[in-house]
């Protein structure tokens, strides 16, 4: 039996899975992603720390099975990246994670230099510290020239280098750096230059799937994987995971729920006009061939979770103490605002100033009450984000499709189904992420005839599916509309002078 790998390099966890063919798990094994904090606060990865997750995940992973995976796909969180040397595959930095802020700065510089709607029509983006160009510019703030003979690699990109010793990326990661031109799929080299920067500094990026190189040595046979295998950058995490549970047509829309959450939609034609600008929605090439996507993301969902988890409690509050609270709490919305902004605002608003709240706590309130509206505060903003997706590609969103850590939690899903009046299916796949890294790999090496091949082989289970309590809305309903978004601008406004006041 052939056996597809896929790598997800997340924000909480490492992840590797093995799969048959017609998307059946055979095993998954997951590490860690540790974030560590300099003395400035700042948050970074370390490669080698990441490069021994994945080597000993995919040992763990292929151990006690009769046959090496065919085909190896990685994917991860889009926008963290790590300089290495081209000479040496010596990383000259740490790895920055997408949700460090100490590029602020940056990003400030490049929005000076920039026409914003001209650089969304090119890019699919708004400028955001979050981006590999506003990092690279910090880091040779802190020391020029450090980007001489080197190359930017996202963390997908870095272990498919450290697997085959090739360099590359595929589309919709490439993307994610603000240096690349999304309408003709290329660096934008005069852009670079502005800011003194070479092609050089970036990998060659095509399609999602295709193999980058293939593994090197006999040396990886100890881990489970054969010289010559082909290992592909499978893409954008979000949209890796869209493909797997089949949203890669318009009018299926996809919400992938882990610590940052994102509702991802497929575009079959390339526009972006003033609408599309207006929206704060981002766009890319999909990792499904000939395709794009619209995506808008809250970067502090399950992580406000995983915040109240560390912060309320004297011992890390485990998830089944997470249940029991959440079923002390009372029934119905509990009056609280809560804006989930730990990291930042969401799409639509992008505010990297704003700040997380409380607001409309009372003394009858108990710990159960304010975990629940966290919940409800991130089912509130990622509303927000599906209102002005479905006003922006115009058309009537009625279903979500949800997969990801956040789906186990039932009383979450009841509320963002109330929340939004959408059902929610929930597809029977434990690791869409992964099981998508994998597929798209399988797609572009030909272990798949075609994506329609692939999508027809896929089993596809029986979904759970939560529906809307219409009572409920109702309630939610004017919750959002009189308390969340009346109050939302003024609290922008107060953190932006909050901000100019500390000169952040």
């Amino acid at each position: 039996m052939r056996k597809l790998l896929g790598v997800d390099i997340g924000t909480t966890h490492c992840k590797v899975g093995l799969f048959a063919l017609d998307g059946s798990e055979m095993k998954i094994a997951t590490a860690e992603t540790v974030t560590h904090y300099d003395s400035d606060g700042q948050a970074y990865f370390k490669p080698e720390e990441i490069w021994g997750n994945v080597t000993g995940l995919i040992k763990e992973t292929t151990g006690g099975h009769d046959q090496e995976p065919v085909v190896v796909g990685i994917t991860s969180m889009a926008e963290t990246g790590v300089l290495v040397e081209r000479a040496t595959g010596f990383s000259k930095s740490e790895m920055i994670p997408w949700f460090d802020t100490r590029t602020i700065e940056q990003a400030e510089w490049i929005g000076k230099e920039i026409d914003a709607f001209s650089a969304f029509q090119k890019t699919g983006l708004h400028n955001s510290y979050k981006y590999g160009l506003a990092k690279l510019l910090w880091l040779e703030k802190r020391d020029p020239g450090i980007t001489k003979g080197a190359v930017w690699l996202s963390a997908a990109d870095y272990i498919a280098y450290r697997l085959t010793g090739e360099i590359g990326t595929d589309y919709s990661l490439a993307a994610r750096t603000f240096a690349f031109r999304i309408d003709k799929k290329e660096w934008d080299v005069p852009w670079l230059s502005h800011f003194g920067l070479e092609e050089e500094l970036f990998p060659h990026a095509g399609p999602s799937g295709e193999a980058v190189g293939r593994i090197s040595t006999g040396e990886f046979e100890k881990i489970g994987l054969a010289k010559g295998t082909p290992v592909a950058v499978s893409g954008h995490d979000h949209v890796c995971a869209a493909s797997a549970v089949g949203a890669v047509h318009p009018g299926i829309v996809f919400d992938s729920i882990g610590t940052a959450e994102t509702l991802v939609g497929t575009l079959e034609k390339w526009h972006l006009g003033e609408k599309e600008f207006r929206s704060g929605l981002s766009f890319g090439c999909h990792v499904a061939a000939d395709r794009y996507f619209w995506m808008g993301s809250l970067p502090s969902s399950g992580g406000s979770v995983e915040w109240f988890r560390r912060q309320f409690s004297e011992k890390v509050l485990s998830y089944e103490e997470i249940d029991r609270l959440l079923r002390e709490a009372a029934e119905g919305p509990t009056g609280i605002l809560y804006y989930p902004y730990l990291s930042g605002s969401g799409s639509t608003h992008r505010h990297s100033k704003a700040r997380s709240s409380f607001i409309g706590m009372n003394k009858t309130h108990r710990k159960g009450d304010l975990i629940k509206a966290v919940l409800e505060g991130t089912a509130f903003e990622m509303e927000s984000i599906r209102q002005v997706a479905g006003e922006t590609v115009d058309f009537q969103m009625n279903e979500l499709i949800a997969v990801g850590g956040g789906t186990r939690n039932q009383t979450w899903m009841q509320i963002k189904a109330d929340v939004s009046n959408c059902t929610l299916s929930i597809p029977p796949f434990s690791e869409a992420t992964l099981l998508g890294a994998a597929v798209v790999a399988g797609i572009g090496c030909g272990i798949y005839g075609s994506e329609e091949e692939a999508m027809a082989l896929l089993k596809k289970g029986k979904s759970t599916v939560v529906r809307p309590d219409q009572d409920d809305h109702k309630a939610y309903r004017k919750m959002y509309e009189k308390g969340y978004k009346a109050l939302g601008e003024p609290l922008f406004s107060y953190f932006g002078n909050l901000a100019e006041e500390r000169n952040e």
